[in-house]
């Protein structure tokens, strides 16, 4: 989506975007591959369950290897659009949002067995998507002084669509919430609603650093001050550190979390 939208600003980047992105598609494959696996460890109860053919069969009928087959062709199609000229970015693109779609197979929002939910996540997770894609290339960019009039305009630019995608958001994550949840009390008196509170606080923690990015870092940027690109450097860092706990505890949320009864 990155190299889509704002192909002129990270263009300098193509090279190193390839290379990342195929380290973190690599990453994708071996976490989904293990993730499967592992799942059939759990249904044996013992870790030979990884290699058992009948389970892996078994488990494979499931949404769970429903929701496998989704994740590995994703990815192998990110994997084959960073090699194909022209057209390669949205062969990724597709295979990124495939990926994707593959979340909406397990977890929470399945069992509330409407197709309008899963697009419903499907959007928030491409909304999440494109705002986490943009954090390495806008740090690579802003580390170095021959790019910083560059970085400052990626950043501007990309802060002017950042006000649709929080909304899409918060519209998407409040809406999913309340048709899991279906009441305000349940917040504090369920161990859900306690994990919701703690990642709906990280993501405001998220929202905060965004708007010093985009209130005083870029704005000193685009007036031609490195010191502004260093600050922002670091608070990107820091995101990056907020973006893996929301991602921790997403995944206690869907996956080791109890719905409310």
């Amino acid at each position: 989506m990155v190299r889509i939208v704002f192909w002129s600003h990270v263009k300098p980047l193509e090279t190193r975007l390839r290379r990342f992105s195929l380290v973190l598609a690599g990453i994708a494959l071996t976490a989904a591959v293990l993730s499967f696996l592992l799942r059939g460890a759990a249904l044996t109860g013992d870790i030979s369950g990884m290699v058992d053919r009948e389970m892996l069969g078994l488990l494979w009928t499931t949404p769970v290897g429903e929701a496998f087959t989704y994740r590995l062709a994703g990815v192998v199609l990110v994997i084959v659009g960073l090699y194909i000229p022209a057209i390669g970015a949205w062969v990724s693109l597709a295979g990124g949002i495939v990926a994707l779609w593959s979340f909406t197979q397990i977890g929470h929002i399945p069992d509330l067995e409407q197709t309008g939910v899963r697009l419903l996540l499907l959007l928030h997770l491409l909304g999440v998507s494109f705002w986490v894609g943009i954090l390495a290339p806008l740090h690579w960019l802003a580390r170095d002084p021959e790019y910083l009039e560059i970085a400052a305009y990626l950043g501007d630019h990309f802060g002017v669509m950042a006000s649709g995608i929080v909304a899409v958001l918060v519209l998407a994550g409040g809406l999913m919430a309340w048709l899991i949840l279906g009441s305000v009390s349940l917040l504090f008196t369920s161990s859900y609603g306690l994990a919701l509170v703690v990642k709906v606080t990280l993501v405001a923690l998220l929202l905060g650093l965004a708007a010093a990015n985009k209130l005083r870092f870029i704005p000193g940027m685009k007036a031609g001050k490195q010191q502004a690109a260093n600050h922002l450097v670091r608070s990107i860092e820091l995101e990056f550190i907020v973006i893996t706990s929301v991602l921790i505890a997403t995944a206690t949320l869907t996956s080791v979390v109890s719905l409310p009864m």
